[in-house]
């Protein structure tokens, strides 16, 4: 059996058992004195990962294409004239670090939600595949508690289901009440009065390049180190509380009413002492989990989350302007940081510009041996028809050749269309690529096209 029938057929009986795992799997459960921050679990007993195939194959190491047919092909794809606008694209070896394929690789252009594979990578790297973000409670008084944030988007609130099947499992404020009534309860106290501490993230709750619109429309909420199902007013609502931290804080006081503990009405903001004696506390999923959330759904609030967590892991303010420098610095440590400038974490800033080939070089770098810490970003990746934001991609004539072996990505802005990602060539390369459009007239057609040219990737020999 030649590398590609046998690699195909891996995946199709991985994907198989795969989405006998995954069904309803990947659902949207929809910054003074310095806090304790993130936290690592010494050994977790890991959470299944569901991938949908051999990802790194380690025998899958075919010749290299040809470049001048990978070149022509491409060449000929991007000259489109239905796609418009200023489109650039890079391909490169994963194995050598080699370019195959650069067309304007070098020119900076808008990322949109790409840029989260630049929030994961750095996660990744400087943060810990293992940590765990910590929501606590800690005694401030006699009869005074704060609820202190640790940076978790993900906390489920009351009004999340808690039968649904959600990957990765979120911590729940519920259960933080509960463990908080009983340790209250066990000092004899059963009255208090409730403070909420949200400042670990500091600076402006919106980034720079984000339009006005973003939290009103619900793409995004404001950022801060206290929230409850991502900000949002009801778990199943893209409509965001303008004050996530207090909406927290209401919900706890309820929850802790339910468990017999009377709460004072005066509930308010404060700072916590870090040697303020902990009541309870819950943990978020590990890192590698949450990275994997956040490309594969394109969740923007755990990507600005992610990326605060880089700021405080690199020791640098713990604001929107930090974690940009923080980025900075580990991609540098990597070698990875020419053609790359970010604003946030999430890609929505207009102000991000990236080059394709700092795009296919982060892909590159993830797949390589050499970083075993960077791999969960692989895994993460959509896959083409089946999973996240490509689940309804290449079902078209041109792009179907590459369902379900390209894994990828995606980014889309007013104007913006994005893809980078993996795919295993015809004789068992595996290449990474980054096709960028900006000035886009016609977005459906320039998805198409974007589509088109992974696919013809993954039929290059």
């Amino acid at each position: 059996m030649v590398r590609r029938e046998r690699w195909v057929l891996l995946f199709t009986l991985a994907l198989l058992q795969a989405f006998a795992i995954a069904v309803g799997v990947y659902v949207i459960v929809h910054g003074t004195e310095q806090l304790p921050a993130s936290i690592a679990a010494p050994k977790p007993t890991p959470t299944p990962i569901v991938t949908a195939g051999p990802v790194l194959d380690p025998a899958a190491d075919g010749p290299l294409p040809a470049k001048g047919t990978l070149a022509a092909l491409l060449g000929d794809a991007m000259g489109d004239p239905a796609i418009g606008g200023n489109l650039a694209g890079a391909v490169l070896d994963t194995e050598t670090g080699e370019t195959l394929f650069d067309s304007a690789a070098a020119t900076a252009l808008a990322p949109a939600s790409t840029t989260k594979v630049v929030t994961g990578v750095a996660a990744l790297a400087s943060v810990g595949a293992d940590t765990k973000l910590v929501t606590k409670v800690i005694r401030s008084g006699a009869t005074s508690i704060a609820l202190v944030g640790g940076g978790d988007p993900t906390l489920a609130g009351p009004k999340a289901d808690p039968k649904e099947r959600v990957y990765p499992r979120p911590a729940s404020l519920a259960t933080l009440a509960s463990r908080t009534a009983r340790a209250l309860k066990d000092a004899g106290t059963t009255s208090v009065s409730l403070r909420y501490d949200a400042s670990l993230f500091d600076g402006p709750k919106i980034a720079p390049g984000w339009k006005p619109t973003y939290v009103p429309e619900g793409s995004a909420a404001p950022v801060t180190a206290l929230a409850i199902d991502e900000g949002r007013v009801s778990p199943k609502m893209d409509a965001r509380s303008a004050d996530p931290p207090r909406a927290a804080a209401l919900a706890f006081a309820d929850l802790l009413e339910k468990q017999g503990i009377k709460v004072n009405d005066n509930i308010r903001p404060g700072t916590a002492k870090p040697t303020s004696p902990e009541l309870a506390r819950v943990e978020s999923a590990p890192i590698y989990q949450l990275v994997e959330r956040m490309l594969t759904i394109s969740d923007n609030d755990l990507a600005e989350a992610l990326a605060r967590q880089v700021a405080i892991s690199e020791k640098l303010p713990h604001t929107f302007v930090g974690q940009a420098q923080a980025v900075h610095q580990v991609l540098a440590r990597l070698g990875a940081d020419q053609g790359v400038e970010v604003h946030d974490g999430s890609g929505l800033s207009t102000q991000n510009r990236i080059t394709p080939a700092a795009l296919a070089k982060l892909v590159a770098l993830s797949a390589s041996p050499a970083h075993p810490e960077l791999h969960t970003l692989v895994s993460g990746l959509p896959v083409a028809g089946y999973t996240g934001t490509l689940h309804d991609r290449y079902d078209e004539s041109d792009s179907r050749a590459g369902a379900g072996l390209v894994r990828a990505k995606t980014g889309t802005l007013n104007g913006v269309n994005t893809l980078t990602g993996l795919v295993y060539t015809m004789d068992g390369r595996l290449l990474s690529f980054a096709f960028m459009a900006n000035d886009v007239a016609n977005p459906a057609k320039t998805i198409e096209a974007l589509d088109k040219l992974a696919a013809i990737v993954s039929r290059a020999a």
